[in-house]
């Protein structure tokens, strides 16, 4: 990732997997290639929660860095999380729209509470991204999923992301990166809006000039 983020003179920033063998140096090293965040898997199938105390240990090694955490829930597990939210010190995005299963609907509690964190806690980001995973038809053209993309970017524009998921791990059937690129002007039709979340978004949370 550090070689990749190095070829791209200045184009690109990263978010970084550690564990505490990372030293101060280490940590150092990683900000100077442009590494601005951590992230934390939660999800069952990946292995489960990690082991909270070392959570948060890592968690304010890396604050005074100005680093955010992104975190990859299973959507009926964000209700038990809310305190930790609650006392995060950096801000956090809250990956693939918390994974909501589409064929659940919008008014789903996890989604819910998605969409209140997301008014009231400033610190909240969300990335719009893994259609093929939430929608009930797991293809194309991912319909079902159109909404709730819709409604975080109604709620708080200026801390929603995007992105792809590429390349698509632990999937029985591959989506077409084109399908996903065009489904972010149903996401977002406003032109303006959808500048903002490619843009003015990254630039604020990954630290760009």
């Amino acid at each position: 990732m550090v070689d990749a983020i190095q070829r791209g003179n200045g184009r690109f920033a990263g978010v970084a997997m550690i564990d505490e063998s990372y030293t101060s140096e280490d940590l150092l090293m990683l900000h100077e290639n442009r590494v601005r965040g951590i992230r934390f898997n939660f999800v069952a199938h990946l292995g489960g929660a990690p082991d909270l105390d070392r959570f948060w240990r890592l968690v304010e090694r890396v604050a005074p860095l100005g680093w955010h955490v992104v975190l990859h829930f299973d959507a009926q597990d964000l209700p038990e999380y809310s305190g930790l939210l609650d006392n995060m010190p950096v801000p956090y995005v809250i990956d693939h729209m918390a994974r909501v299963p589409a064929e659940n609907g919008v008014n789903q509690e996890p989604f819910q509470l998605l969409l209140e964190r997301m008014k009231n806690d400033e610190r909240c980001w969300v990335k719009i991204s893994c259609a093929e995973r939430l929608t009930a038809g797991k293809v194309a053209p991912y319909d079902d999923v159109v909404p709730f993309a819709q409604a975080l970017v109604a709620t708080a524009p200026e801390r929603v992301l995007w992105g792809t998921d590429w390349p698509h791990p632990n999937l029985a059937v591959m989506p077409d990166e084109g399908h996903l690129l065009d489904l972010l002007a149903r996401f977002v039709p406003d032109e303006a809006v959808r500048h903002q979340i490619l843009v003015e978004n990254p630039e604020v949370l990954y630290d760009f000039d």
